[in-house]
């Protein structure tokens, strides 16, 4: 899917549990919005931007990538797909990416930012320029989180010298502008992508886990992984609204079946209207 000079890419499919991605949230209401397989887990796709600027080409998240065990391709039903295989099939070789920006740094958002060649961890992207809230980076050093496992040297220690560090609200770069929106971790940021001049086009929010789904519109759609409950639901509340009252698209990174929304408000409420079911990704057997 392609708006203008912005690019969905669907770089991968995975499965976590149902009740750790609808929080308080009970299944008997989740159930009714997407299907759990017989260990619980839900169909989930991982999903990128390519954005065209004028400094060059920008892809927004990295994805899975693929250093993973047998054990744990069986864990998280992790399909053998990456961002680079994505880039590759529209013509885009890695050393093409000028920069690689972030919403957070848990394993389905950066672990693609480093491959194995020889034994050796190397960047995925060698000269691309990694742009991440400065509190993000600390916390994910520090494995500062409740999930022991999602912040994972193997994906910073290499990409250490290119990274940029933010404090707060920015526009890094041509077209792109980072909004914290903290409460899935205390560095989570979105991205907005501008339209190109002279471009009809709306701008796109990438919300990240500030509302991974469709469904986490729902004000009480928490994620149980969430550090800060309810800072992420004031932190979606006040997205979501700039979205619906400034006509910007919502990319949504996880979401099995829709890549991108539009935010409707009423009474007070916001909810997504799906565009369309043409980038589903591959399937995630359990």
């Amino acid at each position: 899917m392609t708006f203008g000079k912005t690019r969905f890419l669907t770089t991968g499919a995975f499965r976590l549990d149902g009740g750790g991605m609808f929080g308080l949230i009970p299944k008997t209401m989740w159930s009714n919005w997407t299907e759990a397989d017989a260990d619980n887990r839900i169909a989930l796709a991982t999903r990128s931007l390519l954005v065209e600027t004028r400094d060059g080409l920008v892809l927004v998240e990295a994805g899975c990538g693929d250093k993973w065990t047998d054990k744990e391709r069986a864990m998280y039903a992790l399909a053998p797909r990456t961002a680079v295989d994505a880039l590759t099939e529209i013509g885009v070789d890695p050393r093409d990416i000028a920069h690689v920006v972030l919403t957070h740094l848990h394993f389905d958002h950066a672990a693609g930012l480093t491959r194995e060649d020889a034994c050796t961890l190397v960047p995925v992207f060698p000269n691309a320029r990694v742009h991440v809230q400065r509190t993000e980076w600390n916390d994910a050093l520090a494995n500062k989180s409740t999930m022991t496992r999602t912040y994972l040297r193997t994906h910073l220690e290499p990409i250490a010298d290119a990274v940029e560090l933010y404090d707060g609200a920015a526009s890094p770069l041509d077209r792109i502008a980072l909004l914290p929106t903290p409460g899935h971790t205390w560095g989570h940021q979105s991205i907005l992508v501008m339209p190109a001049p002279h471009e009809t086009v709306q701008p796109v929010l990438f919300a990240g886990d500030a509302c991974p789904t469709i469904h986490h519109a729902h004000p009480a759609a928490s994620l149980g992984y969430d550090m800060l409950a309810y800072d992420a639901m004031l932190s979606k509340r006040e997205i979501l609204g700039r979205a619906a009252r400034e006509g910007w698209l919502v990319a949504l990174d996880h979401d099995p079946l829709y890549a991108c929304a539009r935010a409707i408000e009423h009474d007070g409420r916001v909810a997504l209207q799906p565009i369309s079911r043409s980038d589903a990704p591959l399937a995630s057997h359990a």
